[in-house]
Order: C-alpha cells, then structure tokens, then sequence
C-alpha cells in the first residue's frame, strides 16, 4: 500500500511513526492522544483501553485507541512502568491558519531512564539512565538522574567490576553501542531489572563525546571533572549526554558537571552482600523492614535519596567520614533537631524542581514550593550559625539566602495556585498592571450583562428575555418563541433551540469581541510572566543546585542526628589501627521488629582474632549476630552513629556475606553451584581488611565433601586471605581450627533445653558449642512428634557408631565429634556413655566422686 492511498491527516501520521518506529507514538487530535494500528493494539491490551476503528484508510479499517489528554500522565506511568517508551507528538501550528492537517511533531520522548516528570517518579527514590562502554581492557559506566541532573561516572578494569556497579545502581534504562558484545555478557540480575537500549555506536566516539560534554559544561577541557585522560569514560558519558538531550528535546542547562568517582575510595559490597543485608530491599524484594525503613525519617524526599546513596555506596577511612560525625554529634548535642527538621519540611524537593524549572516544565505549585523554601533559609541559617562543626558551616554557606527570589515569587504568585498554568489564574493581582487591566475588562462583563438584561427586557417588554453566554457560540439574548413576534428587527439571529430563540445584537457582538480578546491577551500575558520568572530562576539554576544539594546533606545529617538519639545509638571510633570491636552491639531491623527485648552482644576482632569460627543451635541468633556486624561497620562508614555500647572499627575495603540457600534456575546453576560461586568471589577478592561473613559453607553437598570444603576454605581465610571473617558452621570439625591457627578462635550461641524443650539465649560466648539442638528446633518448627522420635532413635543409633580410630585422631579442646556412619559399634564404650550419662556431679560426696574415678579407670583397662 503506497503512502498516497492514505488520507492527508494518515499520510502525516504514519511519517512522523516512520520517525520514532521503536516508540508508542501518542499523536495530539484535539482533547485526546490517539494511536494507530500495531500501536493501538498494544497499548489497548498494556491499558486496558478499547480498541476501535477510525474509518478506513488505504481501503482497510484503521486501528484506533486513544486516551484524554488530561489524564495521560496516569497512562504513561503504567507504560513506563511495564518498560514502553512512548513519543508525544503535539499540535505545533496553528488549525485557523492551517492547510489540511495541523502541523505536529514530536516534543518528547518518554522513557524509563529519562523521566522528569513528578507524576512518573518515585519521589524516594532515584530514577537513572546508565551507558556502558568498553575500550580495549578498560570498561566505564557513565550514569545520570535526568531528574536531578546528577551525572556520574568511572572507569573499572574488570568486567565483573562493570557488572557489580550496574547491579548497586539498578540503572532504569541502560545504554550499550549496537556494535559492542557487551550486551551479551550481563547477567540475568541486570537483564532483568533495566530496559537494555542498542544505542548507534557512532554516539559513543570519544572525539564527539568530547566536544559535546566540553560545550554543555561551558569549559575547555574536562580536567576539572577528572576524566580528560579518560576516553572510555567519556564515550561513555557523551553518548549519555546525547541520548537524554534527544529524548528530552532540551538542551538540558541544568546538567553542569560530571563527577568522576573512585572505586577504590568506597567501601565495595557485591550484589549478594547487599541482598543478605537488607540495606534497602527485603529478600522478598519489597522496601519494609530494611535498614533504610528503620534510618530514613528524612525531612525531605531529595534527603532520602541521598541517604539511600550513601548506604550503598559507604566510604571508606577517610576526613569526609570523620566531618560527618562531627556534624551528626554537633547536632545531637545542640538538641535542635527538631526544630531543623521542620524548617526542612519547608525546602521540598528542591532538587528536581530546579530540573523542572531549567527544562520550562515548572508547575505553578513548584515556584510556590520554592518560595516557601527561600523564606525558609534565613531561619535555617540562623539556626547553624553557633554550630562548630566544620562540615555544618560548609552546608549553610553553600546553602545561601535568596530573598530576592523569596520576594518575587510571593508577590507574583497567588496562594494554593492551579495544577497547571493552562487556564490562568496563577500571577496575583497586583504584579503586573497589565494583566490586571485585562483582567478588569473581563471582570466588569457581570455587570455590563446585567444591565444590558434590564436594559433589553424594559425596551422590549419581554420580561423573560434572558443574557446568556456558552463556549461555542458565544454571547446571546434568548427569547422564548412565544414572544417572537416582539423581537426588535435589529436582533440578529444566532440559534434556534425547541422553545427558544437565541439572538445578537450588533452591540453585544463589539463587547463579545472585545472581552475574549481581553481574555486571550490576559492568559498570553500570564503565559509571558510565568516564563519570565522561570528566566530570572534559571539566572541563578547553578547556586540553586548547590543550594540543594547542601540542604539535602544537611537533611541527611540531621536525620542521623536523630535517630542517633531515638534508637540510642553511639559515636564510632574509626581508627587506621586494624581490627574491630563493638560492645554491646544491635541489628536494629531485628530489634524493631521483636516483641522481646534484643539480647546486644559483643564483637572482637584483632590480629589474635582475625577468624572466628561460630558454632551454635539453629535459631539461635548466629545470622543475626553476623549482620548485625556488617550492617554496624555498614553505618559507620556512611558517618552515622551505630546501634552499640561502643564501637572502634579499623579500615575495612569490602564487606562480603555468604548467608542463606537460593538457586538461579534461569543460568542452570543449583543452591550449591550459586554457594561455591559466592564463595570463590569471596576467595579471589577479599583482603585483610576485608569484612566476611560465611554461613554453612558446604552443606549444599554430602558430608564429606562438604566438610572437606569447608576446612580448606576456612583454612585458605586463616592462612592467606587473613581477613575478619564470621565463619558459621555445623561442622564441629572447624571448631579445631583454633588449635591450629593463631589468627583463629571459636565462638559459640547458647541454649537451654529444658524437658526436651529448648530456650535460644542469643548470646555469645568464647568457645564452642556443646550440641546443636537440631531435634529441639524441628520439635519448635510443628515437625510430627512420631518424626521426632524416630529421629531420637536414629540420632541415638548414629551417635554410638564410633570409630576408635577417629576417636584416637581426634584433636584436642573439641568436645564433639563428627561419628563415621559406617563403622560398627564399640560395646565398652556404649557401656561408658551409659554409666556417664548416669551419673549427676551435684549428688555426689567426695568420696562417692573417687569411687566413681576408679571405677571408670577399669572401663579404661578393659577397652584396651
């Protein structure tokens, strides 16, 4: 079918489409966006919207779907949402002056990575678009918050490196050159969480990438930002700039640097680390019941963000860490948090409204938002000013006061203004005598009609005559039919209705052309201010963007503050001195949670104490005493205060966690596969100064496979990686570790059983355990108590299988041992065990207690 065969009106359509063949294209027609053919269909059945026709065309039917223009943001949140991109094309020319259809073009791009729009983002939570590029042995990944304007990027020598900073960012969209093979080598984990987009590798040249971030920034070079030398970043970063700037059909002014970031300054953690800890995701995959829901009583949406930013990346040693707790304890101690907080509430989400504001897409109630955050400033200020800490004075500095701004926006706009500057009624009166001139004439229509009524019902004698006004014909006199005969022969017909007639007078028609001519010139005008005070805001866009990233700081802080008091929490001694020790330390998810009160206890690690072997029965606390490690190390390098007594921590580079059983069916690997995995990243990468928690390494396979793996990986820790490493375990085996190793010692969590019933205490000791409550814990778990005897009868079967020549094998200090299943059974010394299970200490005499000596001394002599 040729394009001539098609109406004029489908002919344009289906070029713009040709234009945009990978988006929905919403095409503007009056009140509504329609969609044609393959897109019509898609989006009805994605909607749920009906699915029509249009005519024919080209002799076929059309199909069509559409949606009201005034409600299409609620629309394009769920496409988004699904990962559709859709392209709006709107009315650009003018339908009075226009031969055959309207000219229209497209004006934006919607796509997951790109949104600036406030009703298709999480206000909590940042919304990225990411590109990655490899060059030779280098790999960089170049990420920005179109709604924002924060614009990063690094460069990694490895490709699990690359992979393990998509996985922390979880980028919404991610860019990769359509020649590269860099696509085919993600995993499912960033396959399944972004919109991968085959971008023209052409984008990614170095040379153009270059001269496009050098023009955007206003700047020679990009010394400044670190990455001159760097041609894989910024092919990475150019390609960036260029495909939010296509997609956004702006310039984007309010991008004005690129921040290039170190590795190896932040504290790494893989993607399991951060899914076992439940920084900001629960492993069911919501947000309740993380360490961020227990943290984040942010003032400020934009304080939340940064929070959550620097949870998942912390710091390593260093003086930003220490001028954070400066500030944090200075506010604690000022007892002003309170106060700050609700000045706070004031600032709003002054960052991506300063995006809105560059990009022209302000609504009335953003300017109104950021009045009320430049009045809110002085007091802020004030508020700051005894402050000590070094880091508190540096934010309210770069925090400013604009009481210029304050000024202009409270004169010029109204209180509780309209969603949309569309129909006017924004600039208040008494801002502009223009406006307020042309506004008058409108206003003064009431009473000119009223008149003209009394007026026109004297003159005629028709007491019914009516002045009446409606959208599409305009001002009228209506008369009913049965006083037509009494209609002046100036009246001019306008409408004829079942009972009445509608008229016009030549009088009526001047002030008609008059008052929407006055209407139309005050909303132009009103159009006019509007946009001249988004000039005189993006006059200032770069002082007001640091403005906000100083009050989301200081919100961050401010937060720490607080909940440093209200979770009792404590200052942490970072040190340069290797080690780790925590007094009374607290997981504080768990802690909020539990009903009972949390059983604190303490962590040591020093050179004598670099591995640590935990033995201990099921549920009883083992897990979360190993997170609740990590996550105290977690918080005080983000420069909080932590859930402890008291805590000094020595570097720390990584922090790694091996915790839990989970499959990854879609690669083909089983639980045992993905543990051995965890663990050899572990082995290859962890150092010294490397943070380890391991949990029932080996278990996945049999016995002595597992066993056997799970000393040479505890013994590979002790002797070459010398990391602090938790190393929990049920094989009892290790616990000899510690008679072996000098780094190496042993740790327990106690119970009680009590009448076959068992009491967790929670609590850790030196040593290791004495047994592993493995029947008591499948008792607690509803296990059928017929399941339970029979497994007593086992397990006593079992335990009596001793083999002598393990027994003789059998290192010192540890008082269990692991019995071979096939050995046969040794009657003298089931004949010991039973005499010895006889015997209760508490009811002997001292003489009884020698008798008994001598008597077990003879059970010796005979089993020789």
């Amino acid at each position: 079918m040729t394009q001539n065969t098609h109406t004029p009106m489908m002919q344009q359509y289906l070029a713009i489409k040709a234009q945009n063949p990978d988006y929905l294209l919403f095409y503007r027609m009056g009140d509504f966006y329609e969609l044609f053919y393959d897109d019509a269909q898609k989006a009805a059945k994605l909607l749920d919207i009906t699915l029509t026709a249009r005519g024919k065309s080209g002799g076929a039917p059309i199909p069509m779907a559409g949606i009201p223009h005034h409600a299409s943001e609620s629309y394009l949140a769920k496409l988004v949402k699904l990962g559709e991109s859709v392209a709006i094309c709107e009315q650009i020319g003018d339908p009075a002056t226009s031969k055959g259809p309207v000219e229209r073009k497209v004006v934006r791009i919607i796509t997951p990575g790109t949104l600036v729009e406030e009703a298709l983002l999480e206000e909590r939570s940042e919304n990225l678009l990411a590109a990655i590029h490899q060059d030779r042995n280098d790999f960089a990944i170049a990420y920005l918050d179109a709604a924002s304007g924060r614009f990063e990027t690094t460069q990694l020598n490895t490709l699990d490196a690359l992979i393990g900073e998509l996985e922390r960012l979880k980028p919404s969209e991610l860019l990769v050159a359509d020649a590269s093979e860099l696509a085919e080598q993600l995993p499912p984990s960033v396959r399944s969480t972004t919109t991968l987009r085959n971008y023209p590798h052409w984008h990614f040249d170095s040379e153009s990438g270059r001269k496009r971030l050098i023009e955007q920034f206003g700047t020679q070079d990009l010394r400044a930002f670190g990455c001159e030398d760097k041609a894989c970043v910024i092919s990475a970063a150019g390609a960036i700039l260029h495909y939010a700037q296509s997609m956004l059909q702006n310039s984007l002014p309010y991008i004005t640097g690129l921040h290039y970031y170190r590795t190896d300054r932040v504290l790494v953690m893989d993607p399991t680390s951060r899914r076992n800890l439940e920084i900001d995701q629960n492993l069911s995959g919501g947000q309740h019941n993380t360490l961020l829901s227990i943290l984040d009583k942010t003032a400020t949406p934009m304080g939340s963000r940064l929070l959550r930013r620097w949870l998942n990346q912390p710091l390593q040693y260093s003086d930003e860490l220490i001028h954070r707790q400066d500030a944090v304890e200075t506010l604690f101690n000022s007892l002003i948090e309170e106060e700050l907080r609700s000045l706070l509430k004031q600032i709003g989400d002054m960052e991506r409204i300063l995006s809105r504001v560059a990009l022209n897409s302000a609504r009335p109630r953003d300017l109104q938002q950021l009045g009320r955050a430049f009045n809110s400033l002085p007091q802020l200020q004030s508020l700051l000013k005894p402050m000590e800490a070094q880091r508190l004075n540096e934010l309210a500095g770069n925090a400013g006061k604009y009481p210029h701004l304050a000024e202009l926006l409270e004169k010029a706009i109204i209180d509780n203004p309209p969603v949309l500057l569309r129909d006017g009624g924004v600039i208040a009166e008494g801002y502009d005598a223009e406006l307020d001139e042309l506004r008058n004439l409108k206003h003064q229509a009431g009473d000119y009609l009223l008149q003209l009524e009394a007026r026109e019902r004297e003159r005629t004698g028709i007491s019914t005559l009516k002045v009446g006004y409606n959208r599409v014909h305009g001002y009228y006199i209506e008369i009913t039919k049965a006083h037509s005969d009494s209609v002046p022969a100036e009246y001019i017909r306008r409408q004829t209705l079942k009972n009445q007639e509608r008229y016009i007078l030549p009088e009526l028609k001047e002030f008609e052309d008059k008052i929407l001519s006055a209407g139309e010139k005050a909303l132009a005008r009103e159009k006019w201010l509007y946009q001249q005070l988004l000039d005189k805001l993006n006059d200032e866009l770069r002082a007001l963007q640091a403005s906000a990233q100083a009050l989301s700081e200081l919100d961050v802080l401010n937060n720490l503050a607080q909940q440093a008091r209200l979770l009792n929490l404590c200052r942490p001694q970072l040190t340069q001195t290797p080690g780790i020790q925590i007094k009374q330390g607290r997981h504080l998810t768990v802690e909020a949670l539990s009903s009972e009160p949390f059983i604190p206890n303490d962590i040591d690690f020093g050179d004598q104490r670099r591995l640590q072997i935990v033995t201990g029965p099921n549920m009883g606390g083992k897990s979360t005493f190993m997170r609740q490690t990590a996550l105290i190390t977690l918080m005080a390098f983000i420069g909080s205060f932590v859930p402890a007594e008291t805590a000094e921590i020595g570097p720390v580079d990584r922090i790694f966690t091996r915790i839990g059983a989970s499959d990854d069916l879609t690669s083909g690997r089983s639980t045992f596969m993905v543990e051995m995995t965890e663990t050899a990243n572990i082995l290859l990468h962890a150092s010294e100064r490397s943070l380890i928690l391991m949990d029932e390494v080996g278990r996945g396979t049999s016995t002595f496979d597992g066993l056997a793996l799970a000393l040479a990986i505890a013994e590979h820790i002790a002797t070459r990686v010398k990391g602090y490493c938790l190393f929990a375990t049920h094989y009892f085996e290790l616990t000899a570790l510690a008679d072996r190793f000098d780094n190496t010692v042993n740790i327990h969590l106690d119970a009680i059983e009590h009448q076959d019933k068992i009491v967790f205490l929670h609590q850790v000791h030196e040593g290791p355990a004495s047994q592993s409550y493995g029947l008591q814990v499948a008792s607690l778990a509803g296990v059928p108590k017929s399941v339970i005897k029979a497994a007593k009868a086992h397990l006593h079967q079992l335990e009596n299988q001793s083999v002598a020549q393990q027994q003789n094998t059998q290192p010192s200090g540890n008082p269990i041992q692991q019995f071979d299943l096939f050995t046969a059974p040794d009657p003298h010394l089931e004949a010991l065990q039973q005499r010895l299970q006889e015997i209760d200490p508490n009811d002997l005499s001292p003489r009884q207690a020698l008798e008994i000596l001598f008597e077990l001394k003879q059970f010796e002599s005979q089993s020789d």
